[in-house]
């Protein structure tokens, strides 16, 4: 996290689930700093349409972005309700 607080980037994905998202960055921009992390996730929380998802996504430490994180979009997917996930295979004598 940057020492003023931190700061997104709002990605596409974003701004094609939620309309009030799409609205602020035109009317902003595409980066917003916030006092916190958390404050990020509550206006991303706040920002998503019924059956759509937006949130924040920290940003890898190697990203030469200038941002903390990324407002992204989209449909999460639930966790599966079988946690088992079969049998292994051998890859041995594959691709020879």
């Amino acid at each position: 996290m940057s020492d003023d607080g931190y700061v997104v980037e709002v990605k596409r994905s974003a701004r094609k689930v939620s309309p009030g998202v799409g609205r602020w960055v035109r009317e902003n921009g595409v980066r917003r700093r916030f006092p916190s992390k958390p404050l990020a996730r509550q206006w991303a929380r706040e920002l998503s349409p019924p059956g759509r998802t937006v949130w924040v996504q920290d940003a890898a430490p190697a990203d030469t972005d200038p941002v903390d994180g990324y407002v992204v979009g989209g449909r999460r997917v639930p966790p599966r309700r079988n946690p088992d996930p079969g049998e292994q295979a051998s890859l041995a004598g594959l691709g020879e």
